[in-house]
């Protein structure tokens, strides 16, 4: 399901977990400075030209993106970037916080492997809004959205706090 890659794929990510250094993937021992049972942090290897230094969380098992993530990986993926978010506020004595996750190719996907990315941003840095335009559109243009995002919620259980 939802899967972009062949059954030869060598993970770049799965690689770094596994500690192993090569021209197959970027990242380096040395980037990781967070890890538990579940998952781990790492500076970045590519970053943005006006922010760098950007955060990612990766889960230590392998899932291409988040559609078959059990939910235990999901909830430990969201508590460890709170934390994150909070020591690159205290660290970097950011302005903000963004977080990028995508999925499939046409997200801009480009390792498969599920990660999360969390960037500090500084007032004026115009890190994203010059690629994501936005409008502000009118209550009654977003109804159809809302509606058939309703409407498709009655295939899922969500959980509630």
């Amino acid at each position: 399901m939802y899967t972009h890659v062949s059954t030869d794929y060598i993970c770049p990510l799965c690689l770094a977990v596994k500690g192993i250094e090569s021209t197959a993937t970027l990242m380096k021992q040395a980037d990781i400075f967070f890890k538990d049972d579940l998952v781990l942090a790492a500076v970045n290897s590519k970053f943005f030209i006006k922010v760098p230094g950007h955060v990612i969380i990766i889960p230590k098992q392998h899932y291409e993106n988040i559609y078959k993530m059990p939910e235990k990986t999901l909830n430990r993926i969201s508590v460890v970037s709170q934390k994150m978010a909070l020591l690159l506020k205290n660290v970097r004595h950011c302005d903000g916080i963004t977080m990028i996750q995508n999925n499939e190719p046409a997200s801009g996907q480009h390792a498969f492997h599920y990660h999360l990315h969390i960037i500090p941003r500084f007032n004026n840095d115009g890190l994203i809004e010059s690629k994501l335009k936005t409008k502000v559109v009118t209550p009654e243009e977003r109804i159809p959205y809302a509606n058939a995002l309703k409407k498709g919620s009655t295939l899922f259980t969500l959980g509630r706090s």
